[in-house]
């Protein structure tokens, strides 16, 4: 059996890891409003975070179209956005 042919997902070192976090943390705190770049999702996610569930890894984003999991490991970066 062939496996397809997904990208696999890019390593990062505990440091970018924990950056992240904190980044998250801080946004998940002060209520704001965030821009994610996903791993593998053609669209940024926008909108703010409800709920940090360390028990799944997944960030709960409250975005215009709903709530929205995003998995931890799988979030590339995340930004502010620009009005």
């Amino acid at each position: 059996m062939a496996k397809s042919k997904v990208p696999k997902r890019p390593t990062r070192d505990e440091f970018v890891l924990e950056e992240l976090g904190n980044q998250l943390t801080e946004a998940y705190n002060e209520k704001s409003k965030i821009v994610l770049t996903v791993w593998g999702w053609e669209e940024t996610v926008t909108g703010t975070i409800v709920t940090m569930d360390p028990r799944t890894g997944r960030v709960h984003i409250q975005t215009n179209e709903g709530l929205v999991k995003v998995p931890f490991m799988d979030i590339m970066e995340m930004n502010y956005p620009r009005y």
